[in-house]
């Protein structure tokens, strides 16, 4: 083995075994150079011996020699570490490029998945989809049931109504009304006798003693005209009614208006201009019941000359005359049918009359003036009497199917009690509600039990004065009242406390119970 070592030069010389004595770690004597050298190998031999052994060689020579090996081990160890940088970065880059593998794995992997999963979407779509189908079908089912329960409903209503025997209720859902809401319009000098609403509930026309009539605005309140009263004997003068008018009626389409007075004369009005048309004549009295039959231009009229007539509007002509009644008639009312009903006043009783056939039914029930009457549907009518009483008809019994004595109370001293008098009666059509006037300071609200064979008392209504007329809006959401100081027929006595107005009284429904699963 031999040993190098940087010369002067720079360059690397063979180290001599003998030039090794006197250096610095080398205490032994070496008498040979073979000696020198084989102590030399031998150090050598036991600093590796020592470096397998994890363990520093003694003794200076070794740790000089490690330190030139350890130099020249450094340049080494350098172009290893260089060397196995690069296969570092080698092993990196491999890495790096498992790792790049990887990803790719993955995304195939994932691609298998997402294809699996768009395949288990279509499938999961499909079946939404298919609820959905089902979900809508059962849902059109539904309705087309619905739809044909109401359907069904309406041709039940439509044949009950024919039939004249629809009854709707409506009277449970009433609510009592606020006196406060109550709306008076006041523009009449006398009491009121009547009042019609138009068919678009939109316009009253009222009439009293004092022979005008006005024609009210619903929403505003506002006078909308005002027919004067026509003084008689003077020329130039608009037409008019010179006496008390009694009754008034308005044609289903709301073009005609028909109002007759004590002087026995019937006066056709356009009712949107209140225009002056016709005025027929011919009955004896005064004239205290009209009605248009529904969906004609068909009149009614009635007198204290116990007649009934029929009149023809659209052609300003005359049809026919009715006798029956044994007293003066008190009121009239009509429908769809080609009929009419009359209140017989002191005759006591109310009669149907058949026009086609000219033949009448005769009911009996109360026991006094029947001054009131209105017709709920076609077979059904309530009416009231100054003994007090009100009354529901069907037109296949003669007598009463209820009879409510007493309806307004009594007044009087004790022992010496009166009932309050009936003045007028109103019905919501083919509903169950009715109403009554008197002059008991009150309008008294009753729900007709089912088949009319019963009525109870709703509400009361607070008003002064003589109730003369009751109307029903079309709608059902507001009654209108005629209000004055003296009954409409006559003069038995006066309250000085009420006033001549027209009242509009609200009606407000109270809101249905929401339905199982709503």
């Amino acid at each position: 083995m031999e040993l190098w070592e940087a010369g002067p030069t720079g360059r690397w010389e063979p180290i001599l075994a003998w030039s090794l004595v006197g250096r610095p770690g080398f205490s032994r004597h070496v008498s040979s150079p073979g000696a020198a050298a084989t102590h030399t190998v031998g150090s050598m031999s036991a600093t590796g011996a020592a470096r397998k052994r994890g363990k520093p060689a003694s003794g200076a020579g070794a740790g000089a020699g490690a330190g030139k090996l350890r130099r020249k081990g450094d340049s080494s160890g350098d172009k290893g570490k260089s060397k196995g940088g690069g296969k570092m970065n080698e092993e990196i880059s491999s890495d790096s490029e498992t790792e790049s593998l990887v990803p790719r794995r993955n995304e195939e992997e994932e691609a298998e998945e997402l294809e699996e999963t768009a395949q288990e979407k279509k499938l999961r779509l499909a079946k939404l989809y298919l609820e959905q189908l089902k979900q809508q079908e059962e849902e059109k089912a539904e309705a087309r049931e619905f739809e044909e329960d109401q359907v069904a409903g309406r041709l039940k209503e439509d044949v009950l109504e024919q039939r004249g025997r629809l009854q709707k209720s409506v009277a449970k859902e009433i609510q009592a009304p606020d006196p406060a809401d109550i709306r008076i319009l006041r523009g009449h000098q006398l009491s009121i006798t009547c009042l019609v609403i138009t068919p678009d509930d939109l316009a009253i026309f009222s009439a009293a003693k004092d022979c005008t009539i006005i024609k009210w605005s619903v929403e505003s309140g506002r006078k909308l005209h005002v027919i004067p009263r026509a003084k008689k004997g003077a020329e130039g003068q608009p037409s008019g009614h010179s006496s008390h008018v009694l009754c008034m009626a308005i044609s289903s389409d709301g073009k005609y208006l028909a109002s007759g007075d004590r002087s026995k004369l019937i006066l056709i009005w356009e009712a949107q201009s209140c225009q002056h048309l016709y005025t027929f004549t011919g009955h004896r009295d005064a004239v205290s019941g009209l009605a248009f039959r529904r969906g004609t231009h068909q009149l009614y009229s009635t007198s204290h000359d116990r007649s009934v007539k029929v009149w023809n509007v659209a052609e300003n002509s005359y049809v026919e005359t009715l006798f029956g009644h044994q007293d003066a008639v008190a009121a009239l009312d009509a429908l769809s049918r080609e009929c009419c009903v009359t209140a017989g006043g002191r005759d006591g009783t109310v009669r149907v009359w058949k026009i086609p056939e000219e033949s009448q039914l005769v009911f009996y029930g109360h026991q006094g003036s029947i001054d009131s009457i209105q017709l709920i549907n076609e077979e059904h009518m309530v009416s009231g009497a100054d003994d007090g009483s009100v009354a529901l008809w069907g037109l296949s019994k003669k007598r009463p199917l209820a009879l409510q004595r007493e309806a307004h109370g009594l007044r009087g001293e004790l022992g010496l009690e009166q009932p309050f008098w009936v003045s007028s009666v109103a019905a919501l059509l083919n509903t169950d509600l009715v109403a009554t006037g008197s002059h008991s300071n009150s309008v008294r609200l009753w729900q007709c039990g089912e088949g009319f064979r019963q009525l109870d008392l709703l509400c009361d209504i607070p008003l002064v004065g003589f109730i003369n007329s009751l109307k029903f809006s079309s709608a059902g959401d507001f009654l209108v009242a005629g209000v004055g100081q003296e009954h409409r027929l006559g003069r038995w006595w006066r309250i000085k406390e009420a006033r001549n107005s027209v009242c509009i009284i609200p009606l407000h429904r109270a809101p249905r119970p929401p339905t199982a699963g709503s």
